[in-house]
């Protein structure tokens, strides 16, 4: 076992990049189910937005059009949702879990030519004076855009919905819906937007993992990152700025484990493997105790009356 191998740098920054793709999942999330609406359907979109971005940029060259195509990917994907609650009127939870079995079955199918080919990379922010500052500069200045476009990302939605006309609306839709469209408020348009910014938050997750953390493309590659994104939702009480960091506490965790496993700490590599999972459970339990509630609307079905 030899712990020195472990890079303290190195370890926080690697944090930085594996909790991405979780903080862009779970933001979306967050601003669908401030609408009142509860999309299962996560890890369906982060998967199809891992091969779209994937194929965009091996494709074009660019990785910000395979970003671009991840979004666009993930949104799409999200009208089959909206298209099944919003206009059929069908349960939420069969409808994102019917989501997700389609989107792993999709990404299989738009994969197979993929599987081995290394995608473009992206360049990384190079700030003058700040990235070459000893231990702060690798740590937090060394990174990609997109890593910073999440934490942009967490910054706005919480702006959006403590300072905003649309983040007031957004919230009275969530809570009740009746009553919002007895204001005149689109329940309806106002929920169909919400659901498409998340499928586009979850593409770009999906297209993160496949472009910057593991750049190639295998099957099946989001392993569970959608529902943990939608538990963190749920233990971050619906709060922007605890999304980040449960986040960073998963990607903390995970990282942290797999340099363990590459020290040869006595620890079984299932156990060490199981830890960010069993973590963020346990932080979830701890936290359920907060006073936050879900939006009283969540999961309801909305029958507008005229």
């Amino acid at each position: 076992m030899d712990l020195s191998a472990i890079n303290p740098v190195l370890l926080i920054a690697s944090l930085m990049v594996a909790a991405t793709p979780i903080l862009l999942a779970a933001i979306g999330e967050l601003v669908v189910e401030k609408a009142g609406v509860l999309n299962l359907g996560v890890e369906g979109m982060m998967i199809v937005g891992a091969i779209s971005g994937f194929a965009i940029s091996v494709e074009t060259g660019s990785p910000w059009l395979g970003f671009l195509a991840a979004a666009i990917g993930g949104a799409v994907l999200s009208l089959l949702f909206v298209l099944l609650t919003q206009v059929a009127l069908a349960n939420q939870v069969a409808s994102g879990l019917a989501l997700t079995l389609f989107g792993l079955g999709f990404s299989s199918l738009m994969g197979q030519g993929y599987v081995g080919v290394k995608p473009p990379q992206m360049d990384k922010l190079n700030i003058p004076v700040l990235t070459d500052l000893p231990v702060i500069g690798p740590i937090l200045f060394g990174h990609d855009p997109v890593l910073y476009l999440g934490i942009a990302l967490t910054a706005a939605v919480w702006a959006m919905l403590r300072y905003t006309r649309m983040g007031l609306v957004l919230r009275a839709v969530g809570e009740n819906h009746d009553a919002a469209h007895a204001l005149g408020y689109k329940v309806v348009r106002i929920r169909i937007m919400a659901i498409m910014f998340g499928g586009a938050c979850a593409g770009l997750g999906g297209a993160y993992i496949s472009l910057i953390r593991v750049p190639q493309w295998t099957e099946g590659m989001t392993a569970g990152v959608g529902w943990i994104a939608l538990a963190l939702v749920v233990f971050a009480s619906w709060k922007p700025w605890r999304a980040l960091l449960g986040a960073y506490l998963f990607g903390g965790v995970t990282v942290v484990q797999l340099n363990l496993q590459a020290a040869g700490v006595a620890i079984p590599v299932e156990y060490l493997a199981m830890s960010p999972y069993l973590i963020t459970i346990l932080v979830l339990v701890i936290l359920s105790a907060d006073k936050s509630r879900a939006p009283a609307s969540l999961g309801r079905i909305f029958h507008a009356t005229h």
